[in-house]
């Protein structure tokens, strides 16, 4: 039964870089997305390595075996993962169907040996004519329809944006519907969803029974950082539906402290590549 979920958002891509609205748009991490996927896929699969072990509890043709005509002292043996405290948890990863999020769901899942499924219900927020477009070409377009945006008033809704509020209902919809796949009722389970910055912001919101639009106070997520809910299933000593409490928003790892996350370092950077800066609002 599936108590703790992490929202992870996927790596840096050139539309990030050039701050373009990518929406539904199949962008693929560039150079520095994908070194961000692989830093927070280490990360998460140090915090979780008992998934890696579950694994291969679940599958001992995962175990490693000394290879053949080699003098073999001792070989690790299926029984040890089968009889590991790991063995009695599983990993679910879900990624949105778009390739960037499905590269940063690899990162971490291939580490742990977890398979990764998809569900187009953790898509980006769909920005319809908006899509590729920079927020200066946006502005030029039309300024009255980009400021009611910023300012959550819905004039980018007649170009087609997906409103908020539907963001949060889809992403909510496929999180409960996870929480009730009949798959990992058996045992505990952490869910990682792999998705987009806007989805992960208007499902929390959702999920938390907050104004979509109000959840925005949460702040943007960044690229390849991740939230943490847990799932309770009792109020008051009694069963309830699944309660979702948020532990953790916009965490990232250690390097990141250490480092200029948004650009990566400087052995990946070319010297036309452009530099990443925070959108200015």
């Amino acid at each position: 039964m599936i108590d703790e979920i992490v929202m992870l958002r996927h790596g840096r891509t050139r539309y990030n870089l050039e701050h373009r609205l990518q929406g539904q748009v199949d962008v693929p991490l560039d150079i520095v997305g994908q070194w961000q996927a692989d830093m927070s896929g280490m990360e998460l699969a140090r915090c979780y390595y008992w998934a890696k072990a579950s694994a291969m509890a679940a599958d001992p043709g995962l175990v490693p075996k000394a290879g053949e005509g080699q003098r073999v002292v001792f070989q690790p043996e299926a029984r040890e993962y089968a009889e590991a405290p790991a063995s009695r948890r599983c990993m679910v990863v879900v990624s949105s169907d778009l390739f960037r999020a499905r590269q940063t769901a690899h990162a971490f899942a291939d580490l742990v040996h977890a398979p990764v499924l998809t569900d187009e219900r953790l898509r980006e927020r769909g920005f319809g004519r908006w899509e590729g477009m920079t927020r200066d070409e946006i502005r030029a377009m039309d300024a009255e329809a980009y400021d009611s945006w910023k300012h959550h008033t819905g004039g980018e809704l007649a170009y087609g944006v997906e409103a908020r509020e539907r963001v949060g209902e889809r992403g909510a919809a496929a999180v409960r519907d996870w929480l009730a796949d009949p798959r990992f009722v058996d045992r505990p389970a952490t869910l990682v969803l792999v998705s987009h910055g806007s989805w992960i912001v208007a499902t929390i919101g959702t999920l938390l029974a907050a104004d979509p639009d109000g959840a925005t106070i949460l702040g943007a997520m960044r690229n390849a950082f991740w939230c943490r809910l847990s799932v309770h299933r009792t109020l008051n000593g009694a069963p309830c539906e699944p309660r979702l409490e948020l532990e953790e928003f916009n965490v990232g790892p250690a390097i990141a402290d250490s480092c200029d996350w948004g650009n990566g370092p400087d052995y990946l950077r070319s010297e036309d590549m452009g530099v990443w800066r925070p959108v200015s609002r």
